[in-house]
């Protein structure tokens, strides 16, 4: 009796323990809306983890977003690119929620943003206001849902942080979808991980068939191995209502029983974000778009994801003519789970299918500084750029240098210079380094100069090439012409386009007083709301200039007239 008593007490302090962990009734859902998921927690997007999640507002932009929790208003981030309008409440419990792709704020904060703007003569503004300035209560409307920022469609991303700025899983507070479907497998593929080890008598990664089965569990093909091995597992999660390709919550697996690798996307912290570069097969996915998630660990591999392991994950086959069962078991938040088993037998044989040995000149250690000189090129590697040791294929031809292949993912930027000391100095500022895209053309990386050298800073390797931007942007009004009337319209919008280097940056003014205006890049268009108060009963003077990454610069001057 007294040791069931202690049983069951054990369990009611689990329980407890979980509940403080993580409060159930502490946060609201942000939208009025059924939730649905555009995207998960820890959901593996390009060159990082999903931080939060994408909630779905039904195709549209504009719906009410209200505070999760009671707090202030401590971070307000406006940006082109990234969250967009982003805006962050602070809670009394150390928390602090984050809503991204905003198309407006409530009132009070808008108010308040645009007056920052305007005094600091920009659009992208971030801002801490003091913990009194913003207070909000939860349920107050904070914000409009919206597309702005890097965003792919109309959706709010939502977050929850922890005291030190780590994203936490949202679900884990009870914001939670319907979800009766189990996790769906799409990809299963088998490594070699030592010099004596091989499948299927090859050294050579292999992708491998499997099969579901009467009991819904998957049976992946019988193989033949030997030595160090490890899989690589390629797995999504879709909820009720929803078909989009969202991340799953956690993968186990296991050797004849016997637990292995546990990953659990509970948090993660922003600093460790890039190395999914380093846990998915990056050359598999830049090569054939498969996104597959290695189930072993790797050197330099510091993710906090993996919650437990025995022997890094990797399996060690050495007891010829054995039978042995390797499992995978891939669950989502609400536990629905897909279980695949893969049948091994050890056997050491001859090795028909070799692994290939590149050699090449430039040979980097993952640990060690590198520069190299080839051609009128400089290549600078700063220690920790590549998770391995690699040899580079390095050629270059001029002006144009050849770093290998995108299929070794890059963890820290490396610098390319180029010589352009045979050029004339009054074209060196409209020189830049752009990188050669698989249609051919190139799209910009940099142009800074630093003496006779061209430089740019990159993340990915691939092909560059040097390029001259003489042009000029576009400016096109989408709304009036000089000397038009246009009182009845609330905004004006110009399209901009440069078709070489981008914008850089762009400045309004109505009669010579700065006017605010919102670039949306995914449209190339520029945005002046008509509300600010700039323009006067009349005729209106309109000044915009627009420049690129190199200076060209394009002025459109028109006259308005506004009731």
């Amino acid at each position: 009796m007294k040791k069931s008593l202690l049983f069951l007490f054990g369990i009611a302090a689990n329980v407890m323990f979980a509940q403080n962990k993580f409060p159930q009734d502490a946060f609201i859902k942000p939208l009025k809306i059924p939730t649905v998921f555009a995207g998960t927690f820890g959901e593996l997007r390009s060159n990082h983890f999903h931080s939060g999640l994408d909630i779905k507002s039904q195709h549209r932009t504009g719906l009410e977003v209200v505070a999760s929790a009671s707090g202030y208003v401590s971070r307000i981030k406006v940006s082109h690119y990234g969250y967009g309008k982003a805006l962050y409440i602070t809670h009394p419990n150390g928390y602090t929620t984050v809503y991204g792709h905003l198309s407006k704020y409530g009132p009070a904060i808008e108010a308040y943003v645009k007056q920052k703007q305007y005094e600091a003569e920009n659009y992208e503004v971030e801002l801490f206001p003091n913990p009194d300035e913003l207070v909000v209560t939860q349920g107050d409307l904070v914000a409009y849902s919206g597309n702005t920022g890097g965003s792919g469609g109309p959706h709010l991303h939502f977050e929850i942080r922890d005291k030190n700025e780590r994203p936490m899983n949202a679900q884990l507070f009870g914001i939670q979808a319907p979800d009766h479907k189990d996790p769906i497998l799409k990809d299963l593929v088998v490594y070699i991980l030592s010099d004596s080890s091989h499948v299927n008598q090859s050294q050579k990664r292999q992708e491998l068939r499997f099969t579901k089965q009467p009991d819904g569990t998957f049976l992946a093909e019988k193989i033949r191995a030997y030595g160090q091995i490890g899989f690589a597992l390629g797995t999504i999660d879709q909820q009720d209502g929803a078909n989009n390709s969202n991340g799953i919550y956690s993968i186990e697996t296991s050797f004849n029983g016997e637990k292995y690798l546990e990953v659990k996307m509970d948090q993660f912290s922003f600093a460790e974000t890039r190395y999914l570069n380093r846990m998915i097969d990056y050359e598999l996915y830049e090569g054939d778009r498969k996104r597959v998630q290695k189930l072993f660990i790797e050197r330099n591999n510091p993710l906090s994801i993996f919650t437990y392991e025995k022997n890094k994950g990797v399996i060690d086959l050495t007891q010829n003519g054995n039978a042995s069962v390797y499992t995978i078991k891939v669950k989502d938040f609400q536990g629905n789970t897909s279980t695949l088993v893969v049948p091994i037998t050890i056997a050491k044989e001859s090795i028909l299918t070799p692994k290939e040995i590149k050699t090449t000149p430039y040979f980097v250690e993952a640990e060690t500084y590198k520069n190299f000189e080839v051609g009128d090129w400089e290549v600078f590697i700063p220690e920790g750029a590549f998770y391995d040791d690699y040899y580079l294929d390095i050629t270059a031809n001029t002006d144009a240098l050849h770093l290998d292949e995108d299929l070794i993912p890059v963890h820290k930027y490396l610098r390319l210079a180029y010589d352009v000391s045979a050029f004339a100095v009054q074209d060196r500022e409209k020189l830049y380094i752009g990188r050669v895209n698989y249609r051919g053309l190139l799209r910009y990386e940099g142009a800074r100069l630093e003496d006779d050298h061209l430089t740019a800073s990159i993340n990915a390797l691939g092909d560059f090439k040097v390029g001259i931007d003489t042009k000029p942007p576009k400016i096109q009004s989408l709304d009036f012409s000089d000397g038009k009337w246009i009182s009845n319209l609330n905004e004006i919008n110009f399209k901009i386009i440069d078709e070489d280097t981008g914008i850089k940056s762009y400045r309004a003014t109505i009669n010579g007083k700065f006017a605010l205006m919102e670039y949306e890049y995914k449209k190339n268009q520029l945005t002046y709301s008509f509300g600010d108060g700039i323009s006067v009963s009349g005729a209106n003077e309109f000044k915009l200039i627009v420049t690129d990454n190199v200076g060209n610069s394009t002025t459109l001057e028109a006259t308005f007239y506004r009731k």
